[in-house]
């Protein structure tokens, strides 16, 4: 299927070049499909010849049973039938001798029942017309047909035709172009006295009907032509116009000249172009606002950084000119102290960076969330990171698998115990419930006894850096990442991550963990 791909990709790159816009390959494609359909103009030729062979058939059984007629009559009575049978069919009779004489003939007994048409007194349409026939028949490969010449005189030879019926003793007939291209077809056959007939017919008819046919046939097929390239056209329009607004847009998106580019979301349209203008639209907001946090992550770690740098420089241009060995102890201190926290950020501000990228590359695997909290609580109080708070958990009765990363959802646990036990008063009890709810998500509540979060303040503790902390809590103990990171991870899983009262009533806080169940 691959090999049908690629071959099918190399056989349009063949057909139409890269470079080629797309509103010509409509417009290709388009009359390609209709030069097919005027191909079959050509294909009137086969009309013609179905014509000319049901003529020849009829000059035929007309000689011959004009012979019949002529055949056993006297000179007078043959002279009677040849101006008759020449004017009522409007053919040229004539009788010639076995030695190849001229004896009898219509025209001279009684005058000419046709005349060929002078080409130079036709007007210019009829002219193209025959450039238009020599065309085809040249595109056909046709026959070439000799030209027809009536006889100068009395005396001029016969025809050939007249000398093959008699030596053959059969009829014979021949196809001969007037000088305005219509067709002459003349038909030989012996009479039993030994002398031979010569029918003559200007069919007039058959080149009129193949031009009518033609003419109609290029008429339908340039209506068909000019609708075509109409709808074409407007086809174009509608897809051409609409992707070069979005690659307009999408430019200026790129040189970043313009903070507020509007890309079109064309909401009235419902088709794939529309799809893909609001999907553009939408991922130029996303990528906005990627970039406009990164700017605002940027000047945050800036400003975060900037502070414990500050108060490091300063105890370290104190320690060359303090001789007090207990205040050099206190500087030394400080400037442990801010190294230390430092590091903190610079190892938090590297681990909020880098969530995102890891997670997009993830394999997500089944986790049992009663198991994971366990293993992380066991952790915890293995390094006594929990104080002196007890802490209690509901498993609920329902399943608690999801799909993600372990590593992950085991930070954001150990992310929210971590501000849990900062706000929790000593000897504070804080409670995980584990619930599975109707909506198909996995609910964690992991709640407190501490002062609780004011409603209008709920948002801003998942914001960077955000440095509302606990007083007993040294300053700089906490990066202001932790529940940023945590919201992050969740809703990298398509889970959420929110603050809200506790539902008992009692004073406190709930940090509540909402992920997709299997």
């Amino acid at each position: 299927m691959a090999e049908r791909s690629a071959r099918g990709r190399r056989l349009e790159r063949l057909a139409f070049p890269l470079s080629t816009s797309l509103t010509a390959r409509i417009l290709a494609v388009n009359i390609i499909a209709l030069t097919l359909l005027g191909g079959s103009l050509l294909f009137l030729d086969s009309y013609r010849r179905q014509l000319l062979e049901e003529r020849f058939k009829l000059a035929s059984t007309e000689a011959q049973i004009t012979a019949e007629a002529l055949t056993g009559v006297s000179e007078t009575r043959q002279e009677e039938l040849l101006a008759k049978i020449g004017r009522e069919q409007h053919m040229r009779l004539q009788l010639y001798s076995a030695e190849g004489h001229l004896l009898k003939d219509n025209f001279i007994l009684s005058g000419p029942t046709f005349t060929l048409i002078d080409p130079d007194s036709e007007p210019w349409l009829q002219d193209a017309a025959r450039a238009l026939d020599r065309g085809i028949d040249w595109l056909v490969r046709a026959e070439k047909v000799p030209d027809y010449a009536a006889p100068a005189s009395e005396n001029a030879p016969p025809l050939p035709e007249v000398t093959e019926a008699h030596n053959d003793a059969t009829t014979t007939t021949r196809l001969r172009y007037a000088p305005d291209r219509t067709p002459v077809i003349t038909a030989a056959t012996p009479l039993s006295s030994g002398t031979i007939l010569l029918t003559t017919r200007n069919a007039l008819d058959i080149t009129q009907s193949v031009r009518d046919a033609r003419q109609t046939l290029a008429i339908i097929v340039a209506v068909a032509l000019f609708i075509s390239i109409q709808l074409s056209l407007y086809l174009a329009r509608t897809i051409v116009e609409p992707l070069r607004m979005l690659v307009r847009a999408a430019v200026r998106v790129r040189r970043g000249r313009d903070r507020e580019v509007e890309v079109p979301r064309m909401s009235e349209r419902r088709d794939e172009i529309g799809l893909l203008a609001r999907a553009v639209s939408d991922m130029t907001t996303t990528l906005r606002q990627r970039i406009d946090a990164v700017e605002t992550f940027a000047a945050d770690v800036a400003h975060e950084i900037k502070n414990p740098l500050a108060s490091l420089r300063s105890a370290i241009d104190s320690l060359t000119s303090v001789e007090d060995p207990a205040l050099r102890a206190q500087l030394t201190d400080i400037a442990a102290h801010d190294v230390r926290r430092i590091d903190r950020l610079v190892t938090e501000i590297a681990e909020a960076s880098r969530i995102d990228a890891e997670l997009s590359r993830a394999t997500f695997e089944q986790i049992d969330l009663s198991e994971m909290i366990g293993h992380v609580l066991q952790a915890r109080e293995g390094r006594g990171e929990n104080r002196d708070c007890r802490i209690l958990i509901d498993h609920g009765d329902g399943s608690a698998l999801v799909m993600g990363v372990a590593a992950r959802l085991e930070r954001v646990i150990d992310n929210l115990l971590d501000n849990a036990v900062s706000f929790s008063p000593p000897g504070g009890c804080i409670t995980i419930g584990l619930q599975h709810k109707d909506t198909g998500h996995v609910e964690i509540a992991i709640c407190d006894e501490g002062p609780g979060i004011p409603a209008n303040q709920r948002e801003d503790i998942f914001t960077r850096f955000h440095s509302v902390r606990p007083e007993s809590e040294n300053f700089g103990d906490h990066s202001g990442l932790g529940l940023a990171i945590a919201r992050t991870i969740a809703e990298a899983h398509d889970g959420k991550l929110q603050a809200a009262d506790r539902t008992d009533g009692k004073a406190g806080a709930c940090l509540i963990l909402e992920l997709p169940a299997l």
